[in-house]
């Protein structure tokens, strides 16, 4: 049952970040392993809440699976809970603090795989690429707004 923290410091102002880890349908462009992104909105909750089906490539192994994520402008965060797929459960959050002329960008996520079998192998491989994932985001960020 990983429970992953990673913590930085960019140079781009926190509305910045937040728009590009909110851009949800652009992930497919960018993030490792992240093959395609169905993107709807969730008409029966009030603000900016979707659900995103996400489908990743790990190897020869394809999975997707669907999280309802609440995006907070004025909070600067994002959180997003699996509804289905491959997990028991499996819980992120983003917060966007400013900090100087930057951002102090937090992401959080915890997860476990239902299956023990697949937890066995897909776990430890899921969360070694988290930092490059992490690093996805902040490479994107000096693409969209300058080095």
């Amino acid at each position: 049952m990983p429970d992953l923290f990673f913590e930085r410091h960019v140079r781009h102002v926190a509305d910045k970040m937040f728009d590009l880890v909110n851009d949800l349908e652009d992930y497919p462009r960018f993030v490792p392993n992240c093959k395609d992104m169905q993107v709807t909105r969730d008409p029966a909750a009030p603000g900016d809440v979707r659900f995103a089906k996400m489908t990743i490539q790990f190897g020869p192994v394809t999975q997707a699976y669907t999280s309802r994520v609440e995006a907070s402008r004025s909070a600067r965060t994002i959180v997003a809970k699996a509804v289905d797929g491959p997990f028991s459960y499996l819980d992120s959050q983003w917060s966007f603090e400013p900090e100087g002329a930057g951002t102090r960008v937090r992401f959080s996520i915890d997860f476990k795989i239902s299956n023990p079998l697949i937890a066995t192998v897909a776990e430890s491989a899921f969360s070694a690429k988290q930092e490059q994932i992490m690093e996805a985001f902040f490479d994107e960020a000096d693409r969209r707004y300058g080095d």
